[in-house]
């Protein structure tokens, strides 16, 4: 199982949004420039964010996006539904009438229990909890200094 990019850039581009919180609106080409991602694929990015009122816009010289909801609101599990979809690793755990094997597969009970768990990971990690995670991490990098 993989993420897709959308899902992975899209968890950066909402962790940045974090880690901006409270400061205004961010600008999509400031975003890409920390996270190293186009800002072209940002924007394909941002409409369904945007659709889910996970993040709002605004227009004009001060104008970005920014987080529609407090950090500790937003878990992981929502950015993900919204980029990717479901999150069951194959169709027959949410869909049991696709298999006609459904009821008696061993393997289809296996796949539903690594997708709860996975969702369970994915809603209980917040983009706060993120961002605290990326904060600890920069503060353990050393200082490099060139002549």
């Amino acid at each position: 199982m993989k993420l897709s990019t959308k899902g992975r850039y899209g968890a950066r581009l909402m962790l940045d949004l974090a880690l901006h919180y409270g400061n205004g609106p961010v600008l999509l080409k400031d975003i890409a420039e920390r996270q190293r991602i186009s800002e072209k694929y940002l924007g394909h990015l941002v409409g369904p964010l945007k659709a889910a009122g996970l993040i709002n816009s605004s227009r004009g010289a001060r104008g970005g996006y920014a987080l529609a909801k407090p950090a500790k609101e937003i878990t992981l599990a929502d950015v993900i539904g919204v980029l990717e979809g479901e999150t069951a690793l194959v169709e027959c755990v949410n869909k049991p009438a696709l298999c006609y094997r459904a009821k008696l597969c061993v393997t289809r009970e296996i796949w539903a229990e690594m997708s709860e768990k996975m969702l369970e990971v994915l809603s209980s990690t917040t983009l706060e909890d993120m961002a605290k995670r990326q904060k600890q991490k920069l503060q353990l990098q050393p200082l490099l200094y060139s002549i």
